[in-house]
């Protein structure tokens, strides 16, 4: 026993502090590899005992260890203290104090500018993650000055697309630093998913999104944060994978049960849906003769356009449209066929993002319709003709706490290509800027 005293009182403290912290922060990323899903509840009050064991021997071997190296002890109990997710000042004057003694401590740099972001000092923030980057390159900095280019106010859309892509690149770079972290890669994931709300509300962009989250859920780091499951789940609702999106949120939820957003997710989830289930079960709770009025007039002189004549399709060929009825289309992509049918209803979503409507074809069967890329204060009104040229097909069908949901749906990616009313649409129904790519986002 007394020769284990004297060994670790004649070892470094500085050693002996940075192992504790190096467990301390091990004890909060691994915690659900030793702690029940049902124990997260108690996992910020566990950690928080954790950190006071640990603050505990910075006191013991405070001495000590200012007269070996100041400026690594004050890094260390800044780091420490900033385990927590609530902002520390204590901590924020220790990393200062430390990279004023030492500016070369990357990890400092890049923990103050984590205590700046927690005080909302985006500016600072910034700062201290590009003077981390001056003394080396590391996929900490990268990726967090990857969620502050996203955020950063812009004052024309130009420069909201720029942020954009500012932070899909830094974001690669993290990842290309280091494969194999999972954090990186989530980032990478929230980049591409700005990139589908602030730049084109391309269905590849969701696939790279995908890819990205499935890439972090390898880490087992990452894969216990509620903010992965969050995003992942934000993505799958807008790829129309509403199970699979609920599934994402309820996790979310198991990892952080404080977290009152995505509880609040799911039930406008499961309204939206409720809704569409209503209203295509109803055709737009149209009253019956008004229904049949509507029907009577679809006839293929509304198709405009596409009556009889060519249709050019995303890569450039000419086709002719075949019409067809709504139980006639496959599901996935109807190459050469066109649908005609009378707007019904609008769905009410809480998102404005698809904009949601309900369509009936010549024979009465209705379906569900949502439309991206769409500009503000467009769409569709009830006794509109709608034409959609080659339609992206998903049969939904699921269970979900007690409930069915069950109705066909059309995608349609731009409001471009459809015929409403006999007339194409011109091009003041399209969103935003449409640009090629080389994702609470953040």
């Amino acid at each position: 026993m007394s020769d284990d005293k004297n060994e670790e009182e004649n070892d470094d403290p500085i050693r002996i502090i940075a192992q504790a912290v190096k467990s301390l922060y091990k004890f909060r990323d691994y915690y659900f590899e030793h702690h029940s899903i049902e124990n997260a509840d108690n996992r910020n009050s566990d950690i928080e005992l954790e950190l006071n064991k640990t603050l505990n021997l910075f006191d013991k071997y405070k001495d000590c260890a200012i007269k070996n190296d100041r400026g690594k002890y004050y890094y260390l109990k800044g780091y420490a203290l900033n385990i927590v997710p609530k902002y520390s000042k204590e901590a924020e004057e220790l990393l200062s104090k430390a990279i004023k003694l030492d500016p070369k401590i990357v990890e400092a740099w890049n923990e103050l500018g984590d205590c700046y972001c927690k005080n909302n000092n985006l500016i600072e923030a910034i700062n201290c993650f590009n003077k981390a980057l001056n003394y080396g390159k590391n996929k900490v900095s990268l990726r967090n000055l990857s969620i502050l280019e996203r955020q950063r106010p812009a004052i024309t859309a130009e420069d909201k697309i720029n942020n954009i892509e500012r932070g899909l690149m830094l974001a690669k770079e993290a990842v290309q630093l280091d494969p194999q972290d999972g954090h990186s890669w989530a980032v990478l994931g929230n980049a591409h998913l700005s990139a589908f709300f602030g730049i084109s509300q391309n269905p590849k962009t969701l696939k790279q999104c995908l890819s990205a989250y499935n890439q972090a859920e390898k880490d087992v780091t990452a894969k216990c944060t509620a903010d992965l499951h969050y995003n992942k789940a934000v993505m799958l609702k807008y790829e129309e994978e509403y199970l699979l999106a609920i599934d994402s949120f309820t996790k979310a939820v198991m990892y952080d049960p404080t977290w009152e957003q995505p509880k609040n997710k799911i039930k406008q989830l499961v309204k939206y849906l409720k809704e569409i289930t209503d209203m295509v079960s109803s055709s737009g709770k149209m009253k019956s003769k008004k229904l049949q009025q509507l029907l009577q007039s679809v006839n293929s002189k509304l198709l405009g356009p596409y009556s009889g004549g060519s249709y050019s399709t995303p890569n450039g060929q000419s086709v002719t449209l075949q019409e067809v009825t709504v139980n006639e289309l496959i599901g996935g992509f109807n190459e050469e066929k066109v649908v005609l049918g009378k707007v019904v209803c609008s769905v009410y979503n809480e998102e404005t993002v698809p904009f949601t409507f309900c369509l009936v074809d010549k024979i009465g069967t209705c379906v569900v319709a949502t439309i991206y890329n769409l500009a503000n204060g467009r769409g569709v009104i009830i006794g509109d003709s709608v034409a959609i040229p080659e339609p992206y097909v998903t049969d939904v069908d699921f269970k979900y706490d007690g409930n069915e949901y069950k109705f066909r749906l059309i995608r349609i990616e731009t409001p471009l290509v459809l015929v409403i009313n006999g007339k194409k649409t011109s091009r003041d129904y399209q969103a935003g800027v449409q640009m090629s790519l080389f994702k609470k986002f953040d």
